[in-house]
């Protein structure tokens, strides 16, 4: 039984460790901040490592904790993206008097959605929910100097605690109609009643204010332009991803029976939410908002690949997440690299960049690339299959609205490579050196939306997981 529990809750358990050895660190002898990230590194790189062996399939808890091999791969999809975090932050986090409060509240974060992954009740998937915001709002306010930090914890504990509040109604009613709160349990008693459908849009609502779909995406550029870029990287990556992991978990096997319901909630909602972002992307100058209006946008397009109701939109879904979390972070590890050293955020400050930054610059331009969906790059295949999945119920004309949105924003992202080639700067930002941290980080999010676009096995993979579900 202990090693069964050891085994099931591997991920759980690592995490657990590595917070525990950081707390032990920060009560020891102080240690100089280079040092101390080389060793975090060193544990999140462990912490990867350990993902990939020994994973079983398992219930514990009567069924409040359950694992297989998809949640498994998502769990790791996470652990890379921390890794590459970390290592993109080591300039910024160089110079800043709390490096282990930072790293103990994001681990702290990353463990309450490994909890809300691996959740087989409603119960524990609220309190995995929770726990994953309340260290992550604190994080939005490490830059203590600064006002507009503040004001971003403000805004996400604000928005959090109303989110948090519609789906804890919505729990209560679909416990209140169903009379139980096990995933497996729920489906059988799920008949289309009014009250039944009125829980889940309140389900519905919470957890589109995580993932930033329309009408509930307000408070998203805000905290990014105000938290640090490292938190900023974290919100757009790995707290959106883990939310979209168990939204399509909830959805395809918990509410399967109200699909038809569902089905019409998400095509509004994902077209407003693809044309809101698009339209707003285009009017940002600050690459955090730019960067924000965009994963908003992405988000749309991830909920038509949901709305297909099947194993190509899971399969989608997961592979797009995984590609987004090498693109997105490719991009902010450029913009962390120049706002640490520089302080600049705003894309007109890039104007002449590739004289003086030939590298960054064409980082930055392949992360956009795949952003957009232009091919060859993992974007564009991320995107097809979305939109593929999508045509399953064959509605057309909501695929055909959703393709002619991803021509509308090839306009920003390309609006911004112009900007780094072809604008005239007289003072462009100056040669940046890139340390080894942040450069074996950068390359690693290359290689990955390169690589993952072209090795047709692990879309395969994930598909063949997907059907298992």
């Amino acid at each position: 039984m202990s090693i069964d529990f050891l085994l099931l809750m591997k991920h759980e358990m690592t995490l657990i460790v590595i917070i525990f050895v950081l707390m032990f660190l920060k009560l020891g002898k102080d240690r100089s901040n280079e040092r101390y990230m080389n060793i975090v590194n060193a544990l999140l790189l462990v912490n990867v490592a350990v993902g990939f062996f020994g994973n079983e399939d398992g219930v514990l808890f009567a069924e409040m904790f359950r694992t297989n091999k998809l949640m498994v791969l998502e769990k790791n999809i996470l652990n890379v993206g921390m890794l590459i975090i970390s290592m993109q932050s080591f300039v910024w986090l160089k110079t800043h008097k709390h490096v282990p409060e930072f790293y103990i509240l994001l681990l702290s974060t990353m463990l309450g959605m490994f909890f809300m992954i691996s959740a087989g009740n409603l119960l524990m998937f609220y309190l995995g929910l929770e726990l994953s915001t309340i260290p992550l709002a604190a994080a939005a306010n490490f830059d203590l100097a600064k006002r507009r930090s503040s004001e971003a914890a403000m805004k996400l504990i604000f928005s959090s605690a109303f989110s948090s509040s519609l789906l804890l109604f919505g729990i209560s009613l679909i416990y209140g109609t169903t009379g139980t709160l096990v995933f497996s349990e729920i489906p059988l008693h799920l008949n289309n009643h009014p009250l039944q459908i009125f829980a889940f849009i309140l389900l519905l609502a919470g957890l589109a204010f995580k993932i930033s779909v329309a009408p509930f995406h307000l408070w998203t550029a805000d905290v990014y332009e105000g938290a640090p870029v490292a938190v900023t990287s974290f919100l757009s990556v790995i707290s959106k991803g883990a939310v979209l992991f168990v939204f399509v978990s909830v959805l395809y096997t918990v509410f399967k029976p109200l699909a038809g319901a569902w089905y019409n909630m998400l095509f509004i909602l994902s077209l407003l939410t693809i044309i809101i972002g698009n339209l707003f992307a285009i009017r940002q100058d600050n690459f955090k908002r730019f960067l924000a209006f965009s994963s908003i946008a992405q988000v749309g397009f991830i909920l038509v690949g949901i709305s297909g109701s099947s194993a190509f939109g899971s399969a989608s879904v997961v592979y797009f997440v995984l590609i987004y979390v090498f693109s997105n972070l490719a991009a902010f590890g450029v913009i962390s690299l120049v706002s640490s050293l520089t302080g600049k955020e705003n894309i007109s400050d890039y104007k002449a960049f590739y004289k003086t930054n030939p590298v960054l610059s064409w980082i930055l331009t392949l992360a956009l690339f795949s952003l957009a969906g232009v091919p060859p790059t993992a974007g564009f295949f991320g995107k097809f299959f979305l939109l593929f999945a999508g045509a399953g119920k064959g509605n057309y004309l909501f695929i055909t609205i959703a393709a002619l949105n991803m021509i509308i924003s090839f306009y920003y992202y390309l609006r911004i490579v112009k900007t780094i080639f072809m604008d005239e700067n007289a003072t462009p930002i100056a040669g940046i050196a890139i340390p080894l941290m942040p450069r074996l980080a950068l390359y690693t999010c290359i290689a990955g939306v390169l690589a993952v676009g072209f090795i047709s096995y692990i879309y395969d993979y994930i598909h063949s997981l997907s059907s298992g579900m």
